[in-house]
């Protein structure tokens, strides 16, 4: 294997949303309250355009984690499902970089104003993309060993953070 210097990232902006202790597990797009990034200056100029695009992807450093990752993760709601960390999408990784989707409201200046977001407030964020149709929505995409969980409807909501009576 090829041998890599330590890498580094530099946040470019900070993400700001009403979570302070517990955010949703998946952004929540009509959520209350506000949900913005305040851009570092040096970056304004690469706003561009941006808003002539209806979603864009945010990546940001999950730097709240206090477990490290293990390479087989059973998901709460599955209680005898051991899974590879690869298989799902939990936040506790080798490397805790987080992507959402989120819809793009506004950017005034530099400060870009998305729906409801799944990050606690004060998060570091990496980079931002615009999420373009044809390239991003792959129709035949599947649901993986999710196929194979009863229940499949229920627990989908708990995978969105979508609240629910159980």
């Amino acid at each position: 294997m090829r041998s890599f210097s330590m890498i580094r990232f530099e946040p470019i902006g900070v993400i700001h949303t009403p979570y302070r202790n517990n955010a949703p597990y998946q952004p929540v797009s009509n959520d209350a309250g506000e949900f913005y990034i305040d851009l570092c200056e040096a970056y304004t100029d690469g706003l561009k355009e941006l808003l002539r695009f209806k979603y864009i992807y945010l990546l940001f450093y999950i730097d709240r984690l206090q477990e490290k990752p293990k390479m087989r993760f059973t998901p709460p709601w599955l209680k005898n499902k051991e899974l590879g960390l690869f298989a799902t999408r939990t936040p506790n990784r080798p490397n805790p970089i987080g992507l959402s989707i989120v819809k793009l409201i506004n950017v005034i200046d530099r400060k870009i104003i998305v729906s409801g977001l799944d990050v606690f407030d004060g998060t570091p964020l990496l980079d931002i993309k615009p999420y373009i149709k044809e390239l991003d929505d792959k129709s035949d995409a599947n649901y993986g060993w999710l196929d194979d969980v009863d229940n499949r409807e229920h627990f989908m909501l708990h995978i969105k953070g979508v609240p629910h009576d159980y």
